[in-house]
């Protein structure tokens, strides 16, 4: 698992290896976990202040090509 994104000092975005599919990273932190999806930029599932989706959602959308090729680097 690495973090690619930390944020308000609890919160960070995670790629997972050998993750299963649909591409995605974990935003994990105050107690909630919630799946991003790389193609859609949209929540997969889970639930978080809509604020932290929102910051989140926003970097992922400016991170999406570089993640997508790491999520497919890592799942074979």
């Amino acid at each position: 698992m690495t973090t690619k994104y930390r944020f308000r000092d609890k919160y960070r975005i995670q790629l997972r290896e050998k993750d299963h599919p649909p591409p995605h990273v974990h935003l994990i932190g105050g107690g909630f976990e919630v799946m991003l999806s790389l193609e859609t930029v949209e929540v997969i599932t889970g639930k978080a202040p809509p604020l932290i989706i929102k910051e989140a959602l926003a970097w992922v959308s400016a991170h999406q090509a570089q993640l997508l090729e790491e999520w497919k680097r890592c799942y074979p």
